[in-house]
């Protein structure tokens, strides 16, 4: 007889990811700092809603073009580019992270899709650096994008590794 499925309860997802990031990131050689798992949390709990990983168009549900987003955010209004910065640059980093192999499976490979996360993060943080009273942290999010990807992996891995597994948030 098969295995009767786990169930977790959380208070919600955010604090799920955070300690799951912060376990991973114990386990890993290049460990990153405490903000950037933090800043994670937030944006794994934001993509768990598919309407922000996805976006419509004439009524269609399609992929984003991040590449697309990243080129035409500098003719836009200064508070449009930093939501269009960021867009891309926390979909890429989910993307990257926690779905890694479907990135590999891509005819673009997963460094594009890091190359266009940094630079996104930079270009957000000429126009708004601080996150949390932290200055420059969009840096340290470009700088940091490729070791938080790996933190982020870890933890998708784990939480593939076990289909018996359901979250219950509430």
């Amino acid at each position: 007889m098969g295995k009767k499925p786990e169930i977790i309860t959380v208070q919600d997802l955010k604090s799920y990811f955070y300690e799951s990031l912060r376990e991973a990131n114990q386990a890993i050689i290049k460990p990153v700092p405490q903000e950037t798992l933090f800043y994670s949390s937030d944006v794994l709990n934001k993509y768990c809603d598919s309407k922000e990983f996805f976006e419509e168009t004439e009524g269609r549900v399609k992929n984003k073009i991040l590449g697309e987003k990243l080129l035409t955010a500098s003719t836009k209004p200064f508070s449009e580019q930093k939501r269009i910065y960021k867009d891309v640059a926390d979909t890429s980093l989910f993307l990257c992270g926690y779905f890694f192999e479907s990135v590999n499976a891509k005819l673009i490979d997963i460094n594009y899709y890091k190359q266009i996360g940094e630079s996104a993060y930079l270009r957000l943080n000429s126009l708004a650096p601080q996150y949390m009273d932290m200055p420059s942290f969009y840096n340290l999010m470009a700088d940091l994008f490729n070791d938080v990807v790996d933190v982020i992996s870890v933890v998708a891995s784990k939480d593939k590794s076990d289909p018996q597994k359901h979250l219950l948030v509430g």
